[in-house]
């Protein structure tokens, strides 16, 4: 996943230290890695290292004798032009222009894969993430989780890792009833029957058309007279102390979850649950199907509580000390662990917290034999992690399992939706207002800890002020000069000798070469740092290089020699185009 020149110009400085430290008697002082880096002012050569510096302590010598003695061993590359010391060890080292050719000559080669490492022998790594509660569509924050997640699983992928997407669904709890009484109502209320919905229900216009498609399917089913369903429940309060009226409408809405139990039964209301569910469900895999998103397994915390899971955990944890009751509630002493305080597993009613089933969940990751877990979460989870982890380590002892990113908040702004879904601006209402392609690069175009403004018009503009259409119109642009040269009979290359890349000598055209260059080492950094939106950067400057380059140099000259050599440069420009925008999820279109 190296830079090509570069893991070929350190392994040359290897062998050069290698050598002068053997000289030196000093072996054991050889750097575990040699480091080196792509210089900002092309006055300092291509590539730049610090490696003398680095050597002056445990040789106690002056760095720039040592520099001085580092190029006198460089093993001779045709690829390297010259070299030189700058400063007070730095070694600088220039390239030849058909260093640089020959990175063309490669792309076209291996094709889309190139920088990539397909192997997964780095290991399985299982991603989590979306994992929006079923009660409701994904809006615009669930986006963003969606292309970071997605996005970061391609990149994982083209770095040597074997990847599994999964999404977690909450189909259990509390929140599942107030699904399930809110469609109910909904229901009631297409049967021809008048209802109040409940002020702490899920009042979202969605559930009128769940409502309405239970009624199409089961018909009176399920139906009895609203005089009865309502009839002797508590007072629901809308007036006075905050706290008060929300535990006086709490204690409504529970109400009304045991009315429709004892009116349903539990055949009934697990028809009417299940139906809610499902319609909830498939709404948001649709959404994530035509957000370019697919998953590799959807689990259930349903599921998981029915397998026995968390009770099994709660046993293995209270064997080894990690469990006590306080309070008629069932704690897991999670502060001795590194979280902020300890947790209730089992709350004085009996019934289990959200957490006793999370943890289940994470031990059985575990146990299906994945060597690193990453759970995408939105920003208000921050307070979550800690005992999570602590769980973790309680259950299987180990305190590296398990790493958390965290997705900051959107907003919209600069413009107003054409459409919105009810009270609030779901992922769909985007994706229809702008775009699949636009929204995934927009919630890429900014780091995952950062606040994203999303600017609407931007969006929607056909300009080169929009990063998305200015990246796509560089790969479209390329497309366009090839069909002009296939309509003048040219034949563009899809292969590159050293002869046909020759006449790139140009100072635009070796500026894209090295920027092509950089593509490997671009993957290998987002991957590293789970950082998509560094990809999203690249592109920009690569589509920016090539702009300039097209807008400097025509391509289909008279001179044979210099316009199938450029053509070959275009090509390859295309490839790294077309490859950085499918690790983001977007499309490359050839025509806009």
């Amino acid at each position: 996943m190296k830079a090509p020149l570069k893991a070929d110009l350190q392994a040359l400085l290897s062998t050069a230290c290698q050598s002068l430290l053997a000289d030196a008697g000093a072996a054991d002082a050889a750097p575990a890695a040699v480091h080196i880096e792509n210089t900002r002012d092309p006055a300092h050569g291509d590539f730049a290292t610090n490696l003398a510096m680095t050597l002056a302590k445990p040789l106690k010598r002056n760095p720039r004798q040592i520099a001085e003695d580092l190029v006198a061993r460089l093993p001779e590359d045709p690829r390297i032009e010259r070299v030189e010391i700058a400063g007070p060890g730095f070694v600088n080292i220039f390239l030849s222009a058909a260093a640089w050719q020959g990175i063309a000559r490669t792309i076209l080669d291996t094709g889309a894969d190139w920088g990539f490492d397909r192997s997964g022998a780095r290991g399985r790594i299982l991603i989590e993430f979306v994992s929006a509660n079923p009660t409701g569509p994904m809006h615009v924050g669930h986006g963003r989780n969606a292309a970071y997640g997605d996005a970061l699983a391609r990149i994982l992928s083209a770095a040597g890792w074997a990847v599994t997407r999964e999404y977690y669904v909450n189909d259990a709890g509390r929140q599942v009833d107030v699904l399930t009484v809110s469609a109910w109502l909904r229901y009631l209320e297409a049967c021809g029957e008048t209802v109040t919905l409940p002020a702490r229900g899920y009042p979202g216009d969605y559930l009128v058309t769940t409502g309405r498609a239970l009624c199409d399917v089961h018909g009176d089913a399920f139906r009895h007279p609203a005089a009865i369903v309502f009839a002797d429940l508590p007072t629901e309060p809308v007036e006075g102390d905050k706290d008060s009226v929300k535990q006086g409408q709490e204690r409504y809405l529970d109400a009304l979850i045991g009315r429709a139990r004892a009116l349903l039964g539990e055949a009934g209301y697990a028809q009417v649950r299940d139906f809610a569910l499902e319609s909830q469900i498939a709404t948001i895999r649709d959404t994530l199907g035509r957000f370019g998103v697919a998953f590799d397994h959807y689990a259930s915390e349903r599921e998981v509580v029915q397998s026995g899971a968390p009770a099994r955990a709660l046993e293995r944890l209270r064997a080894s000390g990690h469990v006590y009751e306080a309070d008629g509630a069932t704690w897991l002493a999670t502060s001795a662990l590194g979280d902020e305080k300890d947790r209730v597993l089992y709350k004085s009613d009996g019934a289990a917290t959200y957490f006793a089933n999370d943890l289940a969940y994470h031990e059985d990751k575990i146990e299906r034999g994945f060597d690193a877990l990453i759970d995408v979460w939105g920003a208000d989870h921050h307070g979550y992690i800690g005992r999570v982890r602590a769980a973790i380590q309680a259950l299987t002892g180990r305190d590296d399992a398990l790493e958390v990113t965290l997705i900051q908040f959107v907003s919209l702004s600069s413009g107003r939706m054409g459409k919105r879904s009810g009270n609030f601006v779901t992922l769909a209402d985007l994706i229809d207002e702008v775009g699949a392609d636009a929204t995934r690069f927009f919630y890429l175009s900014r780091s995952q800890d950062q606040h994203l403004e999303f600017d609407l018009e931007l969006a929607k503009s056909q300009s080169n002020d929009n990063p998305v259409y200015y990246v796509q119109y560089a790969h479209a642009r390329i497309c366009s000069v090839f069909g002009q040269a296939r309509a003048q009979g040219v034949a563009v290359p899809d292969r590159a000798d050293t002869d046909l890349l020759a006449p790139l000598t140009e100072d635009r055209e070796q500026a894209l070469l090295k920027l092509l260059a950089r593509y490997p080492e671009t993957v290998a950094t987002a991957a590293a740092q789970r950082a998509p939106h560094t990809v999203s950067f690249y592109l920009r400057d690569l589509a920016d290089a090539l702009h300039g380059y097209y807008n400097a140099h025509k391509v289909l000259i008279d001179d044979a020699a210099v316009r199938d050599a450029r053509l070959a440069l275009l090509a390859a420009t295309r490839v790294v185009l077309a490859s950085g925008l499918g690790l983001l999820g977007v499309s490359a279109p050839e025509s806009m």
